[in-house]
């Protein structure tokens, strides 16, 4: 997380080679890359990490949602046969079915159209997933949603998932780690719960804190004491109901 210009594209387009380093050195897996690397040996890492950046769907061009998708593993010497296996599973993996495979991806929602993009992705197999404001332009259903189906890739998928995000709630109800850029420097890092529990540091950064955490803040003003600040509006519920819940006139 960071603000605008703090160096989080950059980053990431530095995970998969997409940029290389102007000094210094970039270790990707057993691979180190520099600003000499030849990007003719790159194909391997940028099957490894796979970017999403964002508003993807600007990047569908195929006939059909099938072509799309297997589109990347043909481009690295996949069989067609198992390439077109591959968007079959991918598709499923990102919450649609076989009936879409055949369809103009250029005739569906804007939903299902990023679906789709990520399906492309995820069709290279990557071990880590870089997503670059994944749920940007979407409808607080739409948004909840994606970020389920991201939950679900890490979870089941044992994906390793690498997240830009503005939103601070996806931050405290997803995130396991938080690194916090600043014009390039990384600032701070740790847990959603260091971090979060900054709340004074972070206002000042103008970066913003989640919502239940801002709200728990309010109480404090009012005299309502908590031994840490709650993450989400679930942990915040069952802080008030342990303290036997607010004075009427709060």
């Amino acid at each position: 997380m960071g603000h605008t210009g703090s160096g989080k594209s950059t980053l990431l387009q530095h995970l998969n080679a997409l940029l290389k380093p102007t000094s210094g050195t970039v270790t990707i897996g057993d691979r180190v890359i520099t600003a000499e690397t030849n990007n003719k040996n790159l194909k391997p890492i940028r099957q490894k990490v796979g970017i999403v950046f964002q508003f993807p769907e600007a990047q569908l061009f195929e006939e059909t949602v099938e072509r799309d998708i297997a589109f990347g593993p043909k481009n690295f010497g996949v069989p067609e046969e198992e390439a077109n296996r591959l968007a079959a599973k991918t598709l499923e993996m990102v919450g649609l079915d076989e009936s879409y495979l055949q369809r103009s991806p250029f005739d569906l929602s804007g939903g299902q159209m990023r679906r789709v993009a990520i399906a492309g992705v995820l069709a290279m197999e990557p071990e880590v997933l870089v997503l670059d404001e994944p749920t940007a332009g979407l409808d607080p259903q739409g948004r909840k949603e994606m970020m389920e189906m991201f939950a679900r890739l890490h979870h089941e998928n044992k994906i390793t998932i690498v997240l830009v995000t503005h939103l601070m709630d996806d931050v405290a109800d997803f995130s396991d780690y938080v690194y916090v850029l600043e014009k390039g420097t990384l600032v701070k890092q740790g847990t959603p719960r260091e971090v979060f529990q900054e709340v004074e540091w972070l206002q000042a950064k103008q970066l913003g804190v989640p919502t239940a955490t801002a709200f728990a803040q309010k109480l404090v003003t009012r005299g309502i004491h908590f031994d840490s600040l709650p993450l989400t509006s679930k942990e915040l519920a069952e802080m008030l109901i342990a303290k036997g819940g607010l004075p009427y006139d709060e």
